[in-house]
């Protein structure tokens, strides 16, 4: 049996434009091929824009390190539905269109989910950053790309501070102090059930928490309130994904605020959950 991990250029081993954080997919490969392995199946890694892939040969794909979608979204989702018409997808393609843009957030705070206080802005000038301080009640404000991931296009921006340009649809939510006091806490489910949790800080004098910007993880056990909230955001979904990671930050009052639901391409932090590799082969294949 044979499984496609869905990469890209700049994920792939030996390719010239490789990101630095590209050890991240060298982790999960490992630990997938460990836990495939075990039920007689392999995986191999293949850039989802490749156009010599033969999806249909493979019995399901995940999707994995496609870290450049962003700047090529409707081709990355027209890929996905050509993929999922030949074999079985992971995560599926209509979650994956519904997920893409992170206005799914109020899809998620209208069935319960409470998250940080956001704008939503579809053009980002002097008199709608303005408004946005006044709004938000808050002189510190970070501003984040509708479609991305990882800090991509992300920018902090402080009242009376130059604009920076920012072409595309954003989010804008306050900064809060918690992201460097405690971190940033994600919580790793497989079929709906948690594989691990773990808590991310950033590198001092930074507030972005992903490896690339010089952020740490480390594991932990988290309690059963903290777990209970992040089950709860799944649990507003009409079909349990195969894999989900939910990052959320922890309000003054000491309750779990949620800032992503990742559902496509999510580090799912390997070296926090050893398990991780063996949990989500057996995942798949009961569902093949």
């Amino acid at each position: 049996m044979r499984i496609a991990y869905l990469a890209s250029e700049v994920t792939l081993p030996g390719s010239p434009i490789r990101r630095g954080d590209a050890f991240e997919h060298d982790y999960m490969m490992d630990l997938l091929r460990t836990g495939f392995s075990r039920h007689g199946a392999s995986i191999e890694a293949i850039a989802w824009d490749d156009p010599a892939a033969d999806w249909a040969s493979y019995d399901a794909a995940l999707i994995g390190t496609t870290w450049d979608y962003w700047d090529r979204v409707d081709a990355f989702l027209e890929t996905l539905s050509t993929i999922g018409s030949q074999t079985q997808l992971h995560n599926p393609a209509d979650l994956v269109s519904w997920n893409i843009r992170k206005t799914y957030l109020r899809d998620l705070e209208a069935r319960g989910a409470r998250l940080i206080p956001t704008l939503w802005l579809d053009r980002v000038d002097e008199a709608a950053v303005s408004a946005a301080f006044d709004t938000l009640g808050s002189d510190d404000l970070v501003f984040k790309r509708q479609i991305a991931g990882g800090a991509f296009g992300q920018h902090r921006l402080k009242r009376g501070e130059p604009i920076p340009a920012m072409p595309h649809p954003m989010m804008v939510q306050p900064f809060l102090p918690m992201i460097e006091q405690e971190g940033e806490l994600s919580f790793i489910f497989i079929d709906g059930a948690l594989s691990h949790a773990l808590l991310k800080r950033a590198a001092p004098g930074d507030y972005r928490i992903q490896s690339l910007y010089g952020g740490t993880e480390t594991a932990i056990e988290p309690s059963p309130g903290d777990v209970s909230a992040a089950q709860a955001v799944l649990e507003t979904l009409d079909e349990t994904p195969l894999y989900a990671r939910v990052d959320m930050l922890r309000e003054q009052s000491g309750a779990l605020l949620l800032m992503e639901l990742e559902l496509i391409e999510p580090y799912l932090y390997p070296e926090q959950g050893p398990e991780l590799g063996n949990r989500l082969a057996d995942a798949l294949m009961a569902r093949l």
